[in-house]
């Protein structure tokens, strides 16, 4: 009996002390200058490539061209002792003011380009990734290897690996033609065909990866429980392991569509002329134009537009969170 009151005493006792709050003798942590370091380091990291680079171009977009060195105007001018400052908003007005709408075009057509590769990426990546999660250890390690190797190359290798598969003496086109599936040669090179399969095949490893670890972390009782009720694979699917991947689709699509929105080397290498995406238009404002103004402000504008995605990012992941803190 007495054994019993006591256990319930000390039961009460250690509830009490857990739920009592900290008095004034508990000294908070103090946080040494190692701790401040380490919170120091990304912080700098993020103002010296990230937020400097931007309030350059953002300063550069508002000047105006001129034949000099560096091929703009200052923002800053000393005139009889005096301060000006002149911000100019032509070349933010001239964007989307162009007669012909090359730059409006030029967005429209890399956001489809971007949002496309995207979804190819998903549509392949998804299986590759399930095999990955699935499969065993040893078979695990090669499969990795297969699909991390490619970027051990260099990137324009592999796009000019592209160019001799796709051109029309190529490979694709031999073994069609020796098949007798087409009688003559089709053309694949300088197309959005070509783009398409570029950027899917560069971007893939970054849409795998992440789905790869989101799918490790799926509860499997809940697939099985759906087959015991009668679900199709088809809804099973839909309606058990995508919510449980949902954030892998998110972080692997983001990894994916941000670097092919500003893509460069792949529309020029294995587009046609046709497709003027937003990297070639910068490229040809910076270099061949010198008009670095006008470049600046159409990077800040495509910088404008990959925020909103990353905003959105944010917020699911932050709803996440909240959602797994109640579950807890």
């Amino acid at each position: 009996m007495s054994t019993g009151f006591s256990a319930n005493m000390s039961f009460i006792r250690r509830a009490f002390q857990a739920k009592r709050k900290p008095t004034k003798l508990s000294k908070p942590h103090n946080r040494t200058w190692r701790d401040y370091a380490l919170i120091l380091v990304p912080y700098l990291w993020m103002i010296l490539f990230f937020l400097l680079p931007f309030l350059i171009i953002f300063k550069i977009s508002l000047s105006v061209s001129e034949i000099a060195i560096p091929p703009y105007s200052p923002l800053v001018t000393f005139e009889e002792g005096a301060m000006q400052i002149i911000l100019h908003l032509e070349n933010y007005t001239s964007i989307f003011t162009d007669e012909d709408g090359t730059y409006f075009r030029s967005y429209v057509k890399s956001l489809q380009v971007a949002g496309l590769s995207t979804l190819f990426c998903l549509i392949i990546g998804y299986p590759i990734a399930w095999a990955l999660a699935t499969c065993k250890p040893t078979a695990r390690n090669v499969l990795f290897m297969l699909i991390i190797m490619p970027s051990w190359t260099s990137f324009v290798v592999r796009i000019y690996s592209w160019m001799t598969i796709m051109k029309r003496d190529g490979l694709i086109n031999d073994i069609l033609m020796g098949i007798g599936i087409i009688d003559s040669p089709i053309q694949m090179l300088q197309t959005d065909f070509a783009v398409y399969v570029g950027i899917t095949y560069c971007y893939l490893p970054y849409m795998v990866l992440p789905l790869f670890s989101a799918l490790m972390k799926v509860d499997y009782s809940l697939i099985e429980a759906s087959y015991d009720l009668g679900c199709r694979p088809v809804k099973t699917f839909f309606n058990s392991l995508i919510p449980q991947t949902k954030s892998g689709i998110i972080a692997g699509s983001m990894l994916v569509f941000i670097p092919a929105l500003g893509e460069y080397v792949i529309p020029e290498l294995l587009g046609g002329k046709g497709s003027i995406l937003i990297g070639r238009i910068l490229w040809q404002e910076f270099f061949n134009n010198r008009d670095w103004p006008l470049a600046s402000a159409v990077a800040i504008i495509m910088l404008i537009i990959l925020v909103i995605p990353i905003v959105w990012f944010y917020k699911i992941e932050r709803k996440e969170q909240e959602k797994l803190y109640a579950q807890k």
